[in-house]
């Protein structure tokens, strides 16, 4: 026992709490678990038992690989509200699980390509050789009740895009965000290479509406390289994939509404109410220091198919709607149109784009 009654030396407080004191006197110098005594003479430490529950709590954050300074806020959080310290956690492992996603395509990508050279072949032109091609259209609508049209849309023979502008250049910096990402249909790479090549454009997109004061867009597009798909986004456009009857969102919105959902304190029902629900977190501004955009690679399948599109669209059209009219229309520029419509019939308050791709056999 230490100094005063109740109090454990550091040594038995590792043994209580399963930290070694070297880990102890490490949160100690980050300001993480301090002890509550230190001998003036020996610089022994010594802790209440009340801490351990404290250490036990920054013990499992530090398993789950929270850094140090993120551990501190959770706790600072904990000390007064356990509710809000649980829905940091839960929107730290949200981002934790988006970017290892994105890791888990590269290093799908890098098997599958170490492994065909272990093999003797060539996977960039077994990829660029695949029998499989995109049959695709793109429509944007003004709506009912906005006076001009920010979305832009786009459907090439290799690159699809959504780009939806705001502020009084919005239109403009839709479509320049778009331009920026155009010469890529003219570009081979292969699936390695092909998320560098998108982050340099969005990178080229963001120079171009640097020029347009109080304006920006967001951008969701995907570049096709004959059998895989490389995704980029960035703001609240997004895009789904209709794989077998089921209909997937594999986009994730940059939202307030969607950080509050993915901590907790907000449901998906109330956030299509929500007044915040437009508000992003990121876009393409002009801004010196531009915000990451998502990037991930997708494997496609011949039937698969892909619908990017704007917040005019899926803020009134139902999933449920969404996920219909994608698996039942089979033109592509149909499949659009009848999208659109859907939103004009819920009353089109804004603008609605949307690409629709199928992936066919050549």
């Amino acid at each position: 026992m230490g100094p005063d009654t109740g109090l454990l030396t550091i040594g038995a407080f590792a043994r209580a709490s399963r930290l070694s004191a070297k880990t102890l006197r490490r949160y100690d110098e980050h300001g993480l678990l301090c002890p509550v005594h230190v001998d003036p003479f020996t610089g022994y430490r010594y802790y209440a038992p009340a801490q351990l529950e404290h250490a036990r709590l920054v013990a499992w954050l530090r398993r789950i690989g929270m850094p140090l300074a993120r551990i501190r806020s959770v706790c600072e959080l904990y000390a007064t509200d356990a509710d809000a310290a649980a829905r940091d956690i839960r929107a730290y492992w949200a981002r934790v699980e988006a970017e290892t996603a994105a890791r888990r395509d590269l290093a799908a990508f890098l098997v599958d390509r170490l492994s065909t050279e272990t093999a003797g072949k060539d996977d960039s032109m077994s990829q660029l050789n695949a029998p499989l091609g995109l049959r695709c259209a793109a429509r944007s609508d003004r709506g009912l009740v906005r006076d001009t049209n920010q979305d832009s849309v786009y459907a090439g023979p290799r690159l699809l895009a959504v780009a939806d502008g705001y502020g009084g250049g919005g239109a403009r910096a839709g479509s320049a965000a778009i331009d920026a990402l155009r010469p890529l249909e003219s570009v081979s790479a292969d699936s390695g290479e092909l998320l560098n090549l998108l982050a340099d454009a969005v990178r080229m997109a963001n120079h171009a509406v640097q020029d347009l004061p109080d304006s920006g867009t967001t951008l969701t597009a995907l570049l096709w390289t004959g059998s895989r798909l490389g995704l980029v986004h960035i703001g609240d456009t997004r895009a789904y994939l209709l794989r077998g009857g089921q209909l997937f969102r594999i986009t994730h919105d940059h939202t307030v509404v969607q950080s509050m959902i993915d901590d907790g304190s907000l449901t998906e029902d109330e956030a299509r109410s929500h007044p915040q629900r437009a508000l992003l977190l990121k876009a393409l501004d002009g801004a010196p220091s531009p915000a990451a955009p998502d990037l991930h690679l997708h494997d496609a399948q011949a039937g698969d198919r892909y619908v990017l599109c704007t917040d005019g669209l899926f803020t009134v059209v139902p999933e449920a709607d969404l996920r219909r009219v994608s698996a039942t229309v089979a033109d592509p520029d149909e499949a659009a149109r009848a999208l659109i419509a859907l939103a004009n019939e819920a009353g089109g308050p804004d603008n609605t784009g949307c690409v629709v791709a199928d992936v066919v056999e050549l």
